[in-house]
């Protein structure tokens, strides 16, 4: 298998630090994102940037190709984390920042999906692909109906694709990341008495750092993870698994 891996999304901060993290561990890194000029300069030495929008079928195998072309061979590995955060009520959410919300979260990780295990079918090559998803898909958390839906919808399309796939040497999984702070998510981190009780909603006591997800979607991707597929990693100090004791 060769070691080159598209990462959608490649402008967020999950993206960026899971493309440093793979190509200092030998990986070539395809950054795909749709809109070049939010790509920070330093990026470069992270990998090729390729822009195309993965929310489309015709942007997710244009990516592709442009990955062939510029690497001599399409990616054995797939990091989709484009997407988007929408934290709001249902009766206050507007039909397109639900469309939206679908669009940049779900038709991304189905179109890029479907372009990557389309091109190793043709070469006839097995491959790994990671997906996103969140602990609002796993556990009921106030205003996060339509992300919700929308990871929701990508977990089931990780358990089916697997099935459809698996006996082609192609696994897919996904990761479904707790709070963890970030570009993205800074809004939420106002100050320490915030953070703090943020940090109290987790079990093992602290909210989530991007090299947290990067790292599990790495291993799930490597060859240590060589035999599972159509798992969904939850990676999130213990929010929907565990109750803990509350000491006075």
């Amino acid at each position: 298998m060769n070691k080159i891996v598209m990462i959608t999304g490649a402008s967020g901060g999950l993206g960026q630090t899971a493309g440093r993290m793979m190509m200092e561990a030998g990986w070539q890194v395809a950054q795909v994102t749709r809109d070049e000029s939010r790509m920070d300069p330093k990026q470069e030495d992270i990998g090729k940037i390729i822009e195309s929008d993965v929310s489309t079928p015709e942007g997710s195998k244009a990516a592709i190709e442009l990955i062939q072309d510029r690497f001599g061979e399409a990616p054995s590995a797939l990091l989709n984390c484009a997407g988007s955060v929408l934290i709001a009520p249902m009766h206050r959410t507007k039909l397109e920042q639900y469309r939206e919300c679908l669009q940049a979260n779900l038709d991304s990780a189905f179109f890029s999906l479907s372009a990557f295990v389309a091109a190793l079918i043709k070469k006839k090559r097995s491959g790994a692909a990671v997906l996103i998803s969140t602990v609002a898909a796993r556990i009921g958390v106030a205003n996060h109906e339509a992300i919700a839906a929308a990871k929701g919808a990508v977990e089931g399309l990780v358990r089916s694709a697997s099935a459809t796939y698996a006996a082609k040497g192609i696994r897919i999984n996904a990761i479904a990341p707790g709070l963890m702070k970030s570009p993205a998510t800074a809004r939420f981190f106002l100050n320490d008495k915030v953070n703090q009780q943020i940090a109290f909603q987790y079990p093992l006591g602290r909210y989530g750092d991007l090299k947290d997800a990067a790292s599990a979607a790495a291993w799930l991707l490597g060859d240590e993870a060589g035999w599972i597929t159509g798992q969904i990693l939850s990676v999130d100090g213990g929010f929907t698994a565990v109750r803990p004791m509350i000491r006075r």
